[in-house]
């Protein structure tokens, strides 16, 4: 078996199953290497975690890390994307996310706010600060009726008129969403960038 580091065309097996090159002298687990491909393609297919665990029948923690890992990748690999391609962008906007199942005006706190960028009928997004951090008295409910206004008003400049790339991936993101329940704030960027690689890989 080829080493999966440095290449080299000669490895031996170890007695606890793993795989170690003759040349770097680095250790691998084939078996691993396996399951992350088989979880691999069953993420590129849509397929969501609790599906994969099932079909696979590896527990829901070990795949959703995978899961996880993979997200991270398809961030790194949309921000690399991007430096290639910043001085090609025809138009940005902004958007506010809230679950169709939250009232705006009593969970002002929770709006995901982020800025969508559009070049070559593809997208990249970026995270702009959460409306939590911004000082407004939560108690007073004049205070948050005129920060919602603000944020529905109050828009980003549009760099053109040319919007349809834009808000057709809103479209996608709300309908990708809607399949997760309870995604939390630190997680959610990288939701956003599985939903941004989808779209542009669709497209």
């Amino acid at each position: 078996m080829k080493c999966i580091y440095c290449e080299h065309p000669y490895t031996y097996a170890l007695a606890d199953k793993q795989q170690k090159c003759g040349k770097c002298k680095r250790k691998f687990s084939p078996r691993k290497i396996q399951r992350e491909k088989i979880l691999n393609e069953l993420f590129v297919s849509g397929i969501n975690a609790r599906e994969a665990s099932l079909q696979t029948r590896m527990h829901f923690a070990t795949v959703q890390k995978y899961y996880e890992g993979f997200r991270r990748n398809i961030a790194l690999y949309a921000d690399g994307l991007y430096q290639h391609n910043a001085q090609r962008v025809t138009g940005y906007d902004e958007y506010l996310y809230l679950p169709k199942s939250l009232k705006a005006e009593k969970n002002i706190h929770k709006l995901q706010h982020f800025l969508t960028m559009s070049y070559d009928k593809e997208v990249y997004n970026i995270m702009m600060p959460r409306t939590r951090d911004i000082h407004y008295d939560r108690e007073d409910e004049q205070s948050q009726k005129l920060l919602l206004k603000y944020l529905n008003f109050n828009k980003v400049a549009k760099l053109s008129n040319a919007q349809s790339t834009i808000t057709q991936f809103w479209d996608f993101f709300e309908n990708f969403i809607c399949q997760y329940k309870g995604v939390s704030d630190t997680q959610f960027i990288y939701y956003l960038k599985e939903a941004e690689w989808r779209f542009n890989s669709k497209k």
